[in-house]
């Protein structure tokens, strides 16, 4: 695969990385993309080269008209009480007869941001691949995503992690109970989402068809893995080297378990690569394939 020439200095997308998880305060991040700047490349513009566009990386319209979609609540009571979420299904499949077709349902998990409007596209793009699509909002408790990623993640750093995990869980068995759900579910997610995505198919057992995390930590606990039934699709860039690193002993746990799972490495391509909406760290090839496997995995494992 084509490695992507970045307009920044990989320094720099260090430093947004740092900034994004919540290593570094926001300061700190100003403070040192001043080293790369130049005459002609201001501070404000490499800011602003990283910082997410969701218009530009929309792919699907909130109006599109092939999708029906809104926000449900669900109850969470192991959690923060409950949990608010973006649920998209396609038009197609409720137009057949007077009562909606049954479809197998994919819970997207977001990064340590809360729901953004990325997060909300990539639900859409789920739904017209045949899918009806849940995004929950971990952010819920303390009054939902706030419109940035920065303040976003201020809010994920404050909510019980625990308590968080419990909103996921009853966001996924809420899911695959509803009547218009054929009761079969997958997850995928990314960074928090895709270590989420992994840590439910420990927890949810047989109640989940497959998992497919982006990016994601492997559960913490080898002994775990034993208890995953699902079938796992893992996706790394091949330059996210903590969890490119991580990887290999992963796939020999799952394999010890005897798991279904593949994964893969995408060769240049660094953390966050699948998402548009931060063209600096995006990959157009490669997110298209891990998209398209993604979709074949769950239309194998979920749909199948």
């Amino acid at each position: 695969m084509e490695t992507k020439k970045s307009k920044v200095p990989s320094g720099a997308l260090d430093l947004y990385d740092l900034f994004i998880h919540g290593e570094i305060d926001r300061r700190s991040f100003f403070d040192g993309l001043q080293k790369f700047a130049t005459g002609s490349v201001a501070v404000a513009a490499l800011a602003d080269a990283l910082m997410p566009n969701y218009a530009a990386g929309q792919q699907v319209s909130k109006t599109d008209e092939r999708i029906k979609a809104g926000y449900e609540t669900v109850p969470s009571p192991q959690g923060n009480g409950s949990i608010k979420g973006y649920l998209v299904r396609p038009v197609s499949a409720d137009t057949r007869d007077a009562k909606p077709a049954k479809l197998p349902g994919v819970l997207v998990v977001h990064e340590n941001r809360g729901l953004n409007p990325h997060i909300e596209d990539v639900t859409r793009r789920f739904a017209l691949a045949g899918f009806m699509a849940f995004a929950p909002d971990g952010l819920t408790s303390s009054g939902g995503f706030p419109g940035d990623d920065y303040h976003g993640g201020q809010l994920f750093s404050k909510i019980d992690g625990k308590k968080m995990f419990e909103d996921m869980v009853a966001a996924a068995l809420w899911l695959k109970g509803r009547a218009d759900c054929t009761g079969k579910i997958g997850v995928t997610g990314f960074c928090y989402g895709g270590s989420v995505s992994n840590n439910l198919a420990v927890r949810l057992g047989t109640d989940l068809s497959a998992a497919a995390p982006f990016y994601g930590g492997a559960p913490s606990v080898k002994e775990d893995i034993a208890k995953i039934k699902a079938a796992i699709l893992v996706h790394h860039g091949q330059n996210d080297t903590r969890l490119a690193q991580a990887w290999p002993a992963y796939d020999a746990a799952l394999k010890d378990a005897g798991v279904t799972h593949e994964g893969y490495l995408y060769a240049g391509c660094g953390h966050g690569f699948h998402c548009d909406a931060t063209p600096e760290r995006y990959n157009k090839a490669a997110a298209e394939l891990a998209f398209g496997r993604t979709v074949d995995w769950f239309g194998k494992y979920v749909r199948g």
